[in-house]
């Protein structure tokens, strides 16, 4: 599915028209979106939970040339499903 998609059933499910739904749906991403920049946990009960986690400088290989790399230390955002979520999926 793909945000027009997913705009598209918001509106559906919300019977809202699809400007709102497309709206709301970019309120929700951008609200999320600040709320990690600032290094908070989103929770959303039953779905998930979105979260900022460090990762070490660590090693690596170039799989073009076999030589030896370094990856720089990052942040990268990590998302664990709920477990209504996961019953869901299953």
């Amino acid at each position: 599915m793909n945000k027009t998609e997913l705009v598209n059933a918001i509106a559906n499910e919300a019977k809202l028209t699809k400007v709102q739904a497309k709206a709301a749906l970019e309120a929700t991403i951008c609200e999320v979106e600040k709320a990690l920049a600032k290094g908070d946990k989103v929770s959303l009960i039953g779905f998930g939970t979105f979260d900022v986690v460090k990762k070490a400088k660590r090693q690596g290989v170039n799989p073009a040339t076999g030589a030896k790399i370094t990856i720089p230390a990052k942040k990268v955002v990590k998302f664990k499903a709920g477990a209504e979520l996961a019953s869901k999926v299953k």
